[in-house]
C-alpha cells in the first residue's frame, strides 16, 4: 500500500447499511458507503460475506476499487482460489493487473501453473511482463517480495524536472518518500528523500545532492535477511539490485512487516512440533495429518525411555519410591531445556548470536545451569528429608536434579547451534524434541545415580 493511505481519515464503517443496500439492490448507497471506508475495513467486511453477497460485490465495484480490497486482505490460499473463481475471468484479470505488483503476484502464486497462465493472457501486455518479471524469482526471496512500483530520475537533471517526474509516477508508486537515482545503464548510483528535493532550489542537479551512501539487498538475499535490515536501518523501503547494481524493485516496510510475520508463526509451528500453522484447520483429518509425523517420531523416541527404565527393573523392585520421582526429573528436564532452546533460537532469529562468539552463549547457559541445579537441587534434597525422612533419598534426588539441570540446559542451547551449523533450521529443535531428548538423559542420570546409591537406599 502507498503511504497517503496513512493520512486519511477512517470512516466508521456501518455494516448493517452496506448488507441492507446489497439485498435491496441499492449500488449509490452501497458504493457511497464503502468506497468511503479503509480498505482494510473494507476487506474484513467482505470476508464475512456468502458466495451471493460477494458475487453482487462484484458488480457494484469495478476491478481497480476491487483491487485496492485484494491488496488488504488476508485469507488461505484455498480462499483466494474460491473467490477468483467467483469472478468473471476478464474481471480478476483486470483486477490483478491494477493490485501493486508484488500482491498480484503474492494472489498468483496461490494458483495452479494453468490458471497464472490464462490471467496473464488475458490482462494487458504491460501489467502481464511486470508480474512474469517477479513470478520467476525463487519463492522467500528478496526478489520474490519486492515491487517494481518506484520512481527513478537520472542524476543529470534538475530537482524541478524531477519533481514533475514524481508528480507523474506518485499515483502509481507504492512509495515516493525515497527517490532512486540511476546511471544511463539503469544501476543505481545514489538515493534522495522527498525532504530533499523540497528544501532544495530548483535548478539544483540531482548529481551535486544525491546521497551515495547506499543500504541496498541482492535479489537472491533471504527475505528474513532482508526484514531484518530494514528494522535495523529503520528504512520505510530498501532498493533491490542484482549483481551488477542494477535497480530492478524495492522492498517496502509493510511486505517486510508481512515477512516479520510469516517467518514468526513457521518458527512457532517448528517450536510445537506441527507442520505448517499459518491458519486454523477446521478440518480435523487435515489438522491430524500435519501433527501426526512429529509425534510419531516423538512416540518412538519415547519408547527409548520407556526401554531405559526397562533396564533398571531391578532397581526399581528393590526400592519402589523411585518411580514416583520420575515424573519430575523428566519435567524439570524438559523445562529447563526448552528455556535454554528459546534463548538459542531466538539469539539465532534475531541475528544476535551472529556478533557474539557462540561459546559465551555455552559457557552462560553452563553457568545458568549449574546455578538452576544447585538451588532446584538443595531445595528438593531438603523437602524429600523432611517430607519422607530419607537423607539418602533426598540426596540421590538432588544430585540427580543437579547433573539433569546441567546436562539439559546444554542440550537446549548446543542442539540449536549445531543445527545452524548444518544449515538446518534451528526451529526444528522444537520444543517437544528436545523434552523427549532430555526426558532419555534425565531418566540415565537418575537410575544411574540411583544404582549407586541402592545400598544407602535398602
Amino acid at each position: 500500500m502507498g503511504e497517503e493511505k496513512a493520512l486519511e481519515v477512517i470512516h466508521q464503517l456501518n455494516k448493517d447499511l452496506l448488507i441492507d443496500s446489497l439485498k435491496n439492490e441499492e449500488i449509490d448507497t452501497f458504493r457511497a458507503e464503502f468506497l468511503e471506508s479503509h480498505p482494510y475495513d473494507q476487506a474484513l467486511f467482505f470476508k464475512e460475506l456468502d458466495d451471493k453477497m460477494r458475487e453482487i460485490v462484484y458488480y457494484y465495484l469495478s476491478p481497480e476499487e476491487m483491487a485496492s480490497l485484494f491488496e488488504n486482505i488476508d485469507m488461505d490460499d484455498d480462499d483466494y482460489k474460491d473467490m477468483l473463481a467467483e469472478m468473471d475471468p476478464n474481471y480478476a484479470a483486470e483486477m490483478i493487473s491494477k493490485m501493486y505488483v508484488d500482491d498480484a503476484v503474492d494472489v498468483l502464486n496461490t494458483l495452479e501453473k494453468a490458471q497464472v497462465v490464462s490471467y496473464l493472457t488475458i490482462m494487458d501486455k504491460g501489467a502481464a511482463q511486470e508480474i512474469k518479471d517477479l513470478l520467476h524469482y525463487e519463492e522467500y526471496t528478496a526478489g520474490s517480495i519486492m515491487t517494481t512500483n518506484f520512481v527513478s530520475i537520472a542524476a543529470n537533471q534538475t530537482v524541478r524536472s524531477a519533481m514533475y517526474i514524481i508528480k507523474n509516477e506518485a499515483p502509481k508508486a507504492e512509495t515516493i518518500y525515497y527517490i532512486y537515482v540511476l546511471d544511463e545503464q539503469r544501476r543505481l548510483v545514489g538515493i534522495i528523500s522527498l525532504r530533499d528535493l523540497i528544501v532544495n532550489d530548483d535548478d539544483t542537479m540531482i548529481s551535486e545532492i544525491k546521497n551515495e551512501r547506499i543500504v541496498s539487498v541482492s535479489v537472491g538475499d533471504d527475505q528474513e535477511e532482508v526484514a531484518r535490515k530494514l528494522k535495523d536501518y529503520n528504512f520505510l523501503a530498501l532498493p533491490v539490485v542484482d549483481f551488477q547494481n542494477h535497480l530492478l524493485g524495492i522492498i517496502t516496510v509493510d511486505d517486510v512487516i508481512d515477512v516479520l510475520e510469516e517467518e514468526a508463526s513457521d518458527d512457532y509451528s517448528k517450536l510445537a512440533a506441527v507442520s505448517d500453522m499459518d491458519t486454523i484447520d477446521r478440518n480435523p483429518i487435515s489438522a491430524a495429518r500435519k501433527r501426526l509425523p512429529w509425534l510419531v517420531i516423538l512416540l518412538y523416541l519415547g519408547m527409548g525411555t520407556v526401554t531405559l527404565i526397562s533396564r533398571f527393573e531391578a532397581t526399581l523392585e528393590k526400592v519402589a519410591i523411585l518411580g514416583a520421582f520420575i515424573p519430575l526429573i523428566a519435567g524439570m528436564a524438559g523445562n529447563t531445556g526448552t528455556q535454554a532452546l528459546a534463548v538459542a533460537v531466538r539469539g539465532l532469529a534475531t541475528g544476535e548470536l551472529e556478533k557474539e562468539n557462540k561459546l559465551k552463549l555455552i559457557i552462560r547457559e553452563m553457568g545458568t545451569g549449574l546455578i538452576t541445579g544447585s538451588i532446584c537441587g538443595i531445595l528438593i534434597m531438603i523437602t524429600i528429608f523432611f517430607w519422607k525422612g530419607n537423607l539418602f533419598l533426598g540426596v540421590l534426588v538432588g544430585i540427580s536434579i543437579f547433573c539433569t539441570l546441567i546436562v539439559a540446559t546444554l542440550a537446549g542451547a548446543l542442539i540449536p547451534l549445531l543445527m545452524h551449523k548444518f544449515k538446518i533450521d534451528p526451529a526444528v529443535a522444537s520444543g517437544p524434541f528436545i523434552t523427549t531428548i532430555n526426558d532419555i538423559i534425565s531418566v540415565l542420570i537418575y537410575f544411574g545415580v540411583a544404582t549407586s546409591f541402592l545400598s544407602y537406599l535398602k
